[in-house]
């Protein structure tokens, strides 16, 4: 196959973790790449990927501005976009009244705003030539209030529904939408998020390989949504018919400063 028919994938947040891995088994699977984001380490990922055989432009922007979306919109240029993985976004732990509002806007606006900004202009391209797949990056975290996390996942449960409804918009076309809802993955999720000291924190995660391959196997199938890992299919399942209130209470023993410490 020769690099000027090779089909292009956009992944954000692919400088570690799982958009890291969703980049990865795009090269392996024949893509090239435009990858994106908020730390300097996307410039090693841009060389690895490079190594493995993809033509890779890389750009470390804050995709929580509207410029920093136009930015990658504007590195994509006229090229069309095979599959759009957005994976941005980050966390934000403690109580919610004793947050800078600076850093929940913050989070609202990457795990948002941003990314709608971006599915917009990408999938909006994608719908010209009826053709593409786009993956969210949900989580499990959006089917419960979340007690000390209330921000973030907040801004789950918007994408998890966001997702089904652009898919139901988009089903008598050629693209096709599918949400990745991890649990707790082996990331750099939790320190940046300042949840280091919490049971969630603390405990036992997933591989955010095996997250990422079971996000991008669902998304080549072209299905709805899949919950990575047999014990988040387990905590999905039991919020479904979980009352709120004790689910926000249960949270709140996972994710409460302090509740990770012997």
């Amino acid at each position: 196959m020769s690099d000027s028919i090779r089909p292009l994938a956009v992944v954000t947040g692919a400088s570690s973790g799982i958009g890291y891995e969703l980049a990865k088994l795009c090269v392996e699977n024949g893509h090239d790449l435009v990858i994106a984001a908020d730390r300097p380490e996307i410039v090693e990922a841009a060389q690895a990927f490079r190594q493995m055989g993809a033509n890779v432009d890389h750009l470390q922007v804050d995709l929580a501005e509207r410029e920093g979306v136009d930015r990658l919109v504007e590195l994509i240029g006229g090229r069309p976009v095979d599959v759009l993985l957005a994976n941005a976004g980050h966390g934000l732990g403690h109580a919610f009244l004793d947050e800078a509002v600076s850093d929940w806007m913050h989070v609202l606006n990457t795990n948002v705003t941003g990314t709608l900004y971006l599915v917009h202009q990408v999938v909006g391209r994608m719908r010209e030539r009826d053709k593409g797949r786009v993956l969210f990056t949900g989580s499990i975290a959006g089917l419960m209030p979340g007690s000390f996390q209330a921000v973030y996942n907040g801004t789950k449960a918007f994408i998890d529904s966001f997702s089904f409804a652009l898919r139901n918009e988009l089903k008598d076309t050629g693209i096709t939408v599918t949400c990745l809802m991890p649990g707790a993955t082996d990331t750099d999720f939790f320190e940046r998020a300042g949840l280091s000291d919490t049971k969630v924190g603390t405990g036992k995660k997933d591989d955010p390989a095996m997250v990422a391959k079971v996000g991008f196997e669902a998304m080549m199938k072209g299905e709805g949504d899949v919950v990575a890992g047999m014990k988040n299919k387990m905590q999905a399942a039991m919020a479904a018919v979980t009352p709120q209130s004790q689910l926000a209470e249960m949270h709140r023993k996972m994710a409460e400063p302090g509740s990770g410490q012997s």
